[in-house]
């Protein structure tokens, strides 16, 4: 395996397009400001602003291109990374015109042709509106309406005095005795992973926040809850929607009360993740499938934290096919329409099936997680025959169909498998003591829920305040997937939710305001397997050197010394600030 190989280097920026002053001054009750009053454009457009900031040097050799970081103070450069050119705007427009020409074109060569349509490369950009149209702003609720509504419970307690919940450090460390499922503990899963974390007024604008991250805060995912009867929530099995702003469950049907006791251990319960692809392209055109399945990791990562604070373990089961999920969710078949342009287009607010996770009480013994994958689908057969209540709302009046989304989609869509045996184990290494804890003062003594609820996006960077190493070091431990000394296989919360053995991506990090770490290049390698082909992909000059003070179980590297601020923003599409996640 060859990691970005020199032949073809490329930019994949994930931080949308520049915003470029006031264009729509009409205000909408659910429009975030820092999205709205902004109209997207190319840089090479605006006036006075040049297509790469000057300082950074541009060299073409064959099809490759060379990016310089200036050291400083002196003046020599040094080459730090090399992309392709073969995406530029003559070529990916060319293929943006018939994006399904060849009919006959396998599902892979669909997804690889939706991979290099919609990446944004140093001549443009993926193909996407040319403006927000807010009269059609997508609604960020999805209700089912007349089904019955559960509600969940709010926590009575202040933030700020949280003795009954633990510091989110030990997490990290050991898991707390496992909790039963009740009415509370279901009240606690969502409220501190999906729900809704607070509400925000600029002048007439009012927009809601979540406890999940998601891409331009448009929050494409849904979330259902499948579980046996629960004690005052529901005396009998049940599928419903979490719907967030109401903190409450709609019961979409009930289902066989042997369904839970044939097929799933004792005290667990699924829930599944679906997608909305046109609360993200309403925004970001052909490249909403790449931040949906972001954001499908955000609210997986989400759930696993809050089901780690009451002692539940969470796995995605790997097994099961779309059609499966499909019929669990109770989610109708989608049809691509045939129009093009805008126009009144409802189906286009289909939900697509993510992913099911099962969640279930910590120590759980493998014997009992032995699922009978081929029973369980011959099950969910009958799903559609149940009494399903309620009917999706509409979240837009117009839609613009960027039929690319669609059916790269339904070319991922995962089949149904044909087991060799008819069960399989869910591999559920037990939980251990992480390594993770390196700066244990970074945490501020800050409980899980403290953590969880007042997450919040940086948008407004001073360029002046500095981190210190320790709890820079720190939050990189976290994105390891492992505890122990080889990154291979992924224990660590919240990675240990996925059922796949090794990671695959890592960070190129450009630091420049992390006290007592040079400015520069690095790179987190979250696989050390690939550390050898990384190195052979990558620039001989780089220096491949821990940075001081580095723990010896981070595997950090310092690339090169450099200021690469310009060069950071010229691959963020020209923004002076990039939103991050904290």
């Amino acid at each position: 395996m060859e990691l970005f190989p020199k032949s073809q280097r490329e930019i994949t920026g994930n931080f949308g397009y520049p915003l470029t002053g006031p264009s729509i001054s009409e205000p909408s009750r659910y429009k975030d400001p820092l999205v709205s009053g902004f109209e997207m454009s190319n840089p090479r457009q605006r006036k006075g602003e040049a297509m790469m900031n000057p300082t950074i040097s541009w060299r073409f050799a064959s099809s490759t291109s060379l990016l310089s970081i200036p050291r400083t103070p002196k003046s020599a450069f040094i080459f730090a990374m090399t992309f392709s050119s073969s995406s530029s705007s003559s070529s990916s427009s060319s293929s943006v015109e018939n994006p399904n020409k060849d009919d006959s074109s396998s599902s892979l060569e669909l997804v690889l042709k939706y991979h290099n349509q919609t990446k944004h490369s140093l001549n443009g950009y993926a193909r996407g509106p040319r403006g927000l149209d807010w009269a059609n702003q997508p609604n960020p609720f999805r209700r089912y309406l007349s089904a019955p509504l559960l509600p969940l419970q709010h926590p009575n307690h202040d933030i700020d005095d949280d003795s009954d919940s633990p510091l989110y450090s030990t997490l990290f460390d050991s898991l707390p005795p496992p909790k039963p499922i009740s009415l509370p503990t279901i009240s606690h899963l969502f409220y501190h992973s999906l729900a809704l974390s607070a509400w925000k007024t600029t002048g007439s604008s009012t927009w809601p926040l979540r406890v999940n991250p998601s891409s331009g805060n448009l929050h494409p995912t849904e979330a259902y809850l499948i579980a046996p009867p629960i004690p005052s929530l529901s005396q009998s099995a049940f599928v419903s929607h979490y719907a967030p702003k109401e903190h409450s469950l709609e019961v979409r049907a009930h289902i066989p009360s042997s369904f839970f006791p044939n097929f799933f251990p004792e005290n667990s319960f699924l829930i599944g993740i679906s997608s909305i692809f046109w609360r993200e392209a309403w925004k970001y055109g052909e490249r909403a499938f790449r931040y949906c399945n972001h954001d499908v990791g955000h609210a997986i990562a989400a759930l696993s934290i809050a089901a780690a604070d009451l002692g539940w373990d969470l796995k995605l089961l790997d097994a099961f096919g779309a059609d499966d999920l499909k019929r669990l969710m109770g989610l109708p078949e989608f049809q691509l329409p045939e129009g093009k342009g805008k126009a009144e287009l409802p189906e286009i607010e289909f939900e697509h099936p993510d992913c099911l996770l099962l969640v279930f009480p910590n120590g759980t013994s493998r014997e009992h997680l032995n699922l009978d994958y081929l029973a369980i689908s011959s099950a969910l057969r009958d799903f559609p025959s149940l009494e399903w209540t309620g009917n999706p709302n509409t979240l837009s009046k117009e839609h613009l169909c960027w039929d690319i989304i669609y059916r790269t989609a339904k070319a991922v869509e995962k089949p149904p498998l044909i087991y060799s045996t008819s069960s399989s184990s869910i591999d559920v290494a037990s939980f251990t003591s992480s390594r993770a804890l390196f700066s244990h003062s970074s945490y501020n003594k800050l409980t899980v829920r403290q953590v969880v609820r007042t997450r919040r996006s940086a948008v407004d960077m001073d360029a002046v305040t500095c981190i210190d190493m320790s709890s820079f070091y720190q939050m990189l431990m976290h994105c390891l997937p492992s505890t122990g000394e080889s990154q291979k296989e992924q224990l660590a919360l919240p990675f240990r939710a996925l059922p796949w053995d090794t990671a695959e991506v890592h960070l190129a990090l450009f630091v420049h305001r992390v006290s007592g770490l040079p400015k520069g290049l690095y790179l987190l390698v979250r696989n050390e397997d690939h550390l050898s082909d990384l190195k052979t992909a990558t620039r001989p000059e780089f220096e491949w050197t821990k940075p001081d003070g580095c723990p010896d179980n981070l595997p950090l590297y310092k690339l090169a010394e450099g200021d690469c601020q310009r060069l950071a923003k010229g691959l963020s599409c020209h923004q002076v600030q990039s939103r991050i996640e904290l």
